[in-house]
């Protein structure tokens, strides 16, 4: 193996460890408006995320860094061929976390309905998004010789692309709903299970008919196997959470999304950036790779800080490993309102004896 199918494996990891991670907190931002019932709810599940998410983001950034590094012919491609749609994905998340940050600044019900609007639409877009762009990487869109992309946004709503959009976003929130009922208790937990049985029945044939699909089209043996456990990891998780097992439940959802991320890289190499205009114009893993003295600089630098960051990931998971209920939601921290100005009154008797 050469470093820059090493590095092109790595990069595979990376999604998949983003997907199943960011997948979570992203489905429990689209079910904020359904499954909260009150304020305090709503709290109790971005809580339920607070510690967590942005250290999930983290993978989406190195995944983009080392793709960057690692393939810069195929980062220049995609990310210039799929501005849009990157660029509503990146507004997505810079307005999701400023929401989280914002919502209880101001003690006005209005002022937080508008922020969890904004927060599910955060979260859904991204979620739409990610699958359509990656379905049309597997599938394949017009590149030139030059390799570059000559297509436009409609290009990329095609059919197979929309379906995995679909996909991802299902996924997503069955992985939020499962989510939500491991670290919640009573009643929100009751409807977080139930809301887990009602997307499953949604998000198992679309992932079967997606994954169906796409190994018909473009897949190999070894992917027809990860493809095949990926499928059964999902109704396992979906039978886990009907019976209230929701430990199993995440673990069956958190395999799938990593076997899917795995069967679409396994079907892609070893192509990075495939042209459906023609297969000489394919971006594959070694006429898109830096030079072998910049892969070995990066491997050197991930073999170093890589177990780093997953030491701390995982202490982070440990530590707010436990349940959140109603209890733990103190009263709601506002900034203070400013007082209109007392008009006609002496300053020694506001507020009191002089």
């Amino acid at each position: 193996m050469n470093l820059a199918t090493f590095w092109f494996i790595v990069i595979a990891i990376l999604w998949s460890g983003y997907f199943m991670l960011e997948g979570f907190d992203f489905g429990v931002g689209i079910l904020l408006p359904v499954l909260g019932r009150d304020d305090t709810e709503r709290r109790l599940m971005i809580n339920a995320i607070g510690p967590v998410w942005d250290g999930n983001e983290v993978w989406l950034l190195t995944a983009g860094g080392a793709t960057f590094a690692a393939f810069p012919q195929w980062y220049a491609t995609m990310f210039s061929g799929f501005y849009l749609p990157l660029l509503i994905i990146l507004v997505a998340l810079i307005i999701r976390g400023v929401c989280f940050e914002f919502r209880s600044k101001v003690d006005s019900p209005r002022w937080r309905a508008n922020w969890d609007r904004a927060i599910f639409a955060g979260s859904a877009l991204p979620a739409l998004l990610w699958g359509v762009a990656f379905a049309n990487i597997v599938r394949g869109v017009p590149v030139n010789a030059a390799h570059v992309y000559t297509g436009n946004l409609l290009t990329l709503l095609n059919w197979y692309g929309l379906l995995g959009g679909l996909v991802t976003l299902s996924l997503f929130t069955l992985h939020g709903a499962i989510f939500l009922g491991l670290k919640t208790t009573g009643e929100l937990r009751a409807r977080a299970r139930s809301a887990a049985v009602r997307i499953a029945l949604v998000a198992v044939p679309l992932a079967a008919v997606f994954l169906a699909v796409t190994q018909f089209s473009h897949g190999r043996p070894a992917t027809d196997v990860t493809a095949a456990v990926a499928a059964v990891a999902l109704i396992g998780g979906a039978a886990a959470a009907l019976r209230g097992r929701e430990g199993w439940a995440f673990a069956g959802t958190a395999l799938t999304l990593v076997l899917a991320v795995a069967t679409l890289f396994g079907d892609l190499w070893p192509n990075v950036f495939p042209s459906s205009t023609s297969a000489a114009f394919s971006l594959t893993v070694n006429n898109a790779s830096s030079p072998h003295y910049t892969l070995v600089v990066m491997s050197w630098v991930a073999l170093i800080f890589t177990p780093i960051v997953l030491g701390y990931q995982s202490w982070s998971y440990w530590v707010f490993r436990k349940r959140l209920t109603s209890a733990s939601i103190g009263p709601a921290e506002h900034a203070p309102t400013p007082k209109p100005p007392v008009t006609g009154a002496k300053p020694e008797s506001v507020g009191g004896r002089s």
